[in-house]
């Protein structure tokens, strides 16, 4: 489970908000949006409702410069800005730009876990609302984006899935993501967000 909620963010976690205009609309932020030394810190844990905790700890995300390129670092690999800033083609988008409260679109994805586990998430997913929000990282105005629907894998596994994110325009990423799987809860939450003067 832990291997594929971490294929899971890796793939979804790519996509962010730019600034909203007075209008409320947000559009998918560009590769100027982003400046090297920019950097994220989540803590995460999954815990079953018996108590089992299947994931702790910590994730960390910092924009660097790779020969003139700007990539972003996630654990050991460096992913280039432009592949995190491409639009996205499906008609059945995690994201679907631009954002505003009252938009509804239908989410699915297919993936492939590091242990060879493939699976489909199919969601309903509604912008909810645009307010300031709290987390430890700080006050962020946010998009409240609820993601409702079922996930299945090569191993049999099937769960009605609930998923609540809290995006900030401002930092191009999520401030908070509530995920809950049958008798799994996964919470990760920004604990800091950074970036140079």
């Amino acid at each position: 489970m832990k291997s594929q909620i971490v294929i899971f963010f890796a793939i979804v976690m790519f996509s962010a908000c730019n600034s909203p205009r007075k209008s409320g609309i947000t559009q998918q932020p560009t590769l100027a949006d982003y400046i090297v030394g920019e950097k994220w810190v989540w803590k995460f844990k999954g815990v079953t409702t018996s108590g089992e905790v299947r994931s702790d700890g910590e994730d960390t995300r910092e924009i660097v410069s790779v020969d003139g390129v700007l990539g972003m670092t996630i654990e050991n690999d460096t992913i280039p800005v432009t592949d995190i800033v491409k639009p996205d083609e499906s008609e059945t988008p995690k994201y679907d730009w631009p954002l505003e409260v009252g938009k509804k679109w239908k989410y699915e994805n297919n993936w492939t876990s590091q242990d060879g586990t493939t699976g489909n998430q199919s969601q309903d997913a509604e912008v909810l609302s645009y307010q300031e929000e709290k987390v430890e990282a700080g006050t962020f105005m946010a998009y409240t984006i609820k993601y409702t629907g079922k996930i299945t894998n090569s191993r049999g596994y099937s769960a009605d899935e609930e998923e609540v994110w809290l995006y900030a325009p401002a930092i191009k990423y999520f401030i908070k993501l509530t995920q809950t799987q049958d008798d799994f809860l996964y919470v990760e939450e920004l604990i800091e967000y950074s970036k140079p003067k």
